[in-house]
């Protein structure tokens, strides 16, 4: 369960951003690691961000930058009447159900990296005030995708600690089997 981001082959800039994708997707889901759907739906903040919202949040980022990078329309169409339902468990959903589908997600944007031509491909995005340019790079598109993981998996870290004490490194340990004395 402990990730590692070992340095990468000569050239592979694409396994190396992968690979740290990959690392700061395994800090989300350590977070969760022994709690209820009940526990990671908590809120122990003022704010409104839970452990199964933060995964679902991100899964659904993930999966909706990759298909706009493939021209496609998002899985998930979200707009002001149900933007809140982007960081909460609704409708029969479940944290093992959204990390299945965060990691069929996963397995698209890996997918998707490894088939470009060039990570200096670009992509055009739609108007909108939330994207900063017309069009991106698919390197800028991995590297927003490690950036907005990498700042939700510290969200969930504080979330985490917050419901029961428990840091990734304890979860890690307890996981497997290990101790740190």
């Amino acid at each position: 369960m402990v990730t590692h981001v070992r340095a990468e082959a000569q050239g592979d800039e694409r396994g190396a951003l992968l690979s740290f994708l990959a690392e700061q997707r395994g800090g989300i889901r350590r977070s969760v690691l022994g709690l209820t759907d009940e526990q990671a739906s908590q809120r122990p903040s003022a704010s409104e961000l839970s452990l199964a919202g933060l995964i679902k949040h991100v899964a659904e980022v993930e999966q909706s930058w990759v298909a706009r990078a493939k021209g496609e329309e998002p899985a998930v169409h979200r707009e002001e009447s149900n933007w809140h339902e982007c960081f909460a468990l609704v409708d029969g959903e479940t944290v093992t159900s959204q990390l299945e589908y965060w990691e069929k997600v996963a397995a698209e944007t890996e997918a998707f990296v490894r088939s470009a031509p060039s990570l200096d491909d670009s992509l055009p995005l739609p108007k909108a005030p939330w994207f900063p340019e017309e069009s991106v790079s698919v390197r800028w598109v991995v590297l927003h995708l490690i950036r907005e993981t990498a700042r939700h998996a510290g969200h969930a870290d504080i979330i985490r600690e917050s419901l029961d004490g428990a840091s990734a490194w304890d979860l890690v340990a307890k996981e497997e089997g290990a101790s740190w004395g």
